[in-house]
């Protein structure tokens, strides 16, 4: 019987230290790397797969690489293929925590700072100071935000025929609308 009431009593407190978790799999990323006089360089997916443990303010989130889109297929096409390198590379990821997070007041937006690691075309870098916005309302969170990278910084070289059409700095902007899990 006392294992029986052990066990019980193993499970109840698993239950009430369950972390609270928010998912979504349809997540918005986005790219800029245009210039100035030139063919825009944009793109963005919105089959992005986020979690955030809002409980502590652990956040992760994983692209499909070959899921951005472009206005230009042609442009599409040559991002997978010579600068992400898609097939090599398929995902990319970011794994962060959210600096000073505590639980959420409903209906009110905060501002956060994210730092975390961002793993891209085979190299990480760490992205830290990354101002987010975050509401909650009912059983959904709402988090944004934007910060900047240089494509050298994952290895990816620009091809001097197109070095001054592309932006050698990347704003990189992010939209979740998270469901409680």
């Amino acid at each position: 019987m006392k294992p029986l009431v052990y066990g019980l009593f193993l499970i109840s407190v698993n239950l009430i230290m369950a972390q609270a978790k928010y998912l979504t799999k349809t997540g918005t990323v986005g790219f800029e790397a245009s210039v100035p006089s030139f063919e825009e360089v944009r793109a963005s997916t919105n089959t992005v797969t986020a979690i955030l443990n809002a409980d502590n303010g652990e956040f992760a989130a994983l692209v499909l690489v070959k899921g951005f889109r472009f206005k230009n297929a042609l442009m599409e096409e040559h991002f997978n293929e010579n600068y992400a390198e898609s097939h090599k590379f398929p995902k990319a990821t970011f794994k962060g925590k959210i600096e000073d997070y505590d639980l959420l007041k409903l209906g009110q937006k905060s501002k956060y700072i994210l730092n975390g690691e961002l793993n891209f075309h085979g190299k990480t870098k760490l992205i830290d100071g990354v101002e987010i916005i975050i509401s909650e309302t009912n059983d959904m969170i709402h988090l944004e935000g934007e910060f900047m990278t240089k494509a050298s910084d994952f290895d990816i070289k620009i091809p001097k025929i197109v070095r001054n059409k592309i932006a050698e700095t990347v704003e990189v902007s992010f939209d979740f609308e998270l469901k409680m899990k």
